[in-house]
């Protein structure tokens, strides 16, 4: 797999939709500043960890991606849920990242320069994020690549009988 940038995506993009993300991102952001106001840092601080536009992003993607197959007359409601849950994946991979920095910092500050700890909780960043992204594509994913979906029951064409 090659990690690369496709900035042809952004133009994409419609501007009610930048406009929704940033809504979103701030009512999150304002939301988690009543609760530090309310029971301090330390239990606000859990939220940070919350990616402040993944709502909006995952529901955009989902949306985005239906609209495609559905542009080709097939129903993409699946697809988009599918591209959704992907999305999901990567935050809950980048939250796992960023709560181990967090975890870091908050142990680590108190006795040490801030610059050292920096880097390490970086160091500590990366090392969960990659392990998480190794753990998910190893024991998730099929020997193919494709994810393990679990198949959905279909109803017997006979009906309950049957």
């Amino acid at each position: 797999m090659r990690v690369s940038v496709d900035f042809s995506a952004l133009r994409e993009i419609a501007w009610h939709q930048y406009l929704l993300r940033f809504v979103l991102g701030g009512l999150i952001t304002v939301a988690t500043g009543l609760l530090a106001k309310r029971f301090g840092p330390v239990f606000a601080g859990v939220f940070l960890a919350f990616p402040a536009i993944f709502p909006a992003a995952a529901t955009l993607i989902a949306k985005r991606e239906r609209q495609r197959k559905e542009r080709h007359g097939l129903n993409g409601s699946s697809r988009g849920l599918r591209a959704a849950a992907l999305d999901a994946t990567g935050a809950v991979l980048g939250a796992v990242g960023l709560a181990c920095f967090a975890l870091v910092l908050w142990k680590g500050l108190p006795e040490h320069p801030p610059a050292e700890m920096l880097g390490v909780a970086g160091l500590a960043w990366m090392a969960a994020s990659l392990s998480m992204w190794w753990l998910r594509k190893k024991h998730w994913l099929s020997a193919r690549g494709r994810p393990r979906w679990p198949r959905r029951r279909r109803p017997s064409p006979r009906g309950a009988d049957a």
